[in-house]
C-alpha cells in the first residue's frame, strides 16, 4: 500500500484495492478503528473519484458497513447497506446481482440483531428474484435458500428449516455429486438442524 501511494498517488485504483484489503486483514483480526479508518478514506476518495453510483464506490460502502455490523454499531451499518440497496436499484435496476448482494447484506444486518421478520422479507424476496434471473439450481440461488434457512433455525423453527436444507443438499448432490465439499457442507448442516429436533 505504502509503495503504490509513493508511486501511484492516493487516489489511483490500485492504491486504493491495497487500502481495501489492508482493512480487510485489519477487520478479520477485529482492529476495527484501523479499518474503518482506512475504510472511510477508500470510500470517500472512490466517492470523489469516481461519484457515488460507481460500483466501486458502492463496494467500499458495503465494506464500511460490515465493519459497522461486526462491531454491533446496527445503525450506522444499516444506514450504509439501506443507501447501497437504493442506488443499486436506481442504477442496475431491481434484479440486478449487485443489488441481491445488497439486500442479502442487509438481511444479516437484521438477522444479528434478531430482526427476524424483517431478515425473511428480503431473504425471500432475494430467492424470489435470484429464481426468476438465475434459475433453481444457480449457486446463489441455493445461497439465498440456506440464508431463508438460517433465519428459520435461528428462532428454532426446525421443520422449515429442514425443509430448505434437505431441498439444497438434493440439489447439490445432482448438480455438484455427492462428494463435493458444498454438498457434505449441506449435510453437515442439515444433522444440526436433526439433532436440535431429537
Amino acid at each position: 500500500m505504502e509503495t503504490r501511494k509513493r508511486l501511484l498517488g492516493s487516489d489511483h485504483p490500485d492504491t486504493l484495492t491495497s487500502m481495501e484489503n489492508l482493512a480487510l486483514t485489519y477487520q478479520k483480526q477485529g482492529r476495527w478503528s484501523e479499518a474503518e479508518g482506512l475504510e472511510v478514506i477508500v470510500m470517500e476518495t472512490w466517492k470523489r473519484v469516481l461519484g457515488e453510483e460507481h460500483p466501486d464506490t458502492l463496494g467500499s460502502i458495503a465494506n464500511l458497513s460490515v465493519t459497522y455490523r461486526d462491531q454491533g454499531q446496527w445503525k450506522k451499518a444499516e444506514e450504509l447497506q439501506l443507501g447501497v440497496v437504493n442506488i443499486t436499484k436506481r442504477v442496475f435496476g431491481e434484479e440486478h446481482p449487485y443489488r441481491l448482494f445488497s439486500i442479502v447484506n442487509l438481511a444479516v444486518i437484521y438477522q444479528m440483531q434478531g430482526r427476524w421478520k424483517e431478515a425473511k422479507e428480503l431473504e425471500v424476496m432475494v430467492m424470489v428474484m435470484t429464481k426468476r434471473v438465475l434459475g433453481d439450481e444457480h449457486p446463489h440461488m441455493l445461497t439465498s435458500i440456506l440464508n431463508l434457512a438460517s433465519t428459520y433455525w435461528n428462532q428454532g423453527w426446525w421443520k422449515e428449516a429442514e425443509n430448505l436444507q434437505v431441498r439444497v443438499m438434493e440439489m447439490r448432490k445432482s448438480v455438484l455429486g455427492e462428494d463435493h465439499p458444498s454438498t457434505l457442507t449441506s449435510m453437515a448442516h442439515l444433522s444440526l438442524t436433526y439433532r436440535y429436533q431429537g
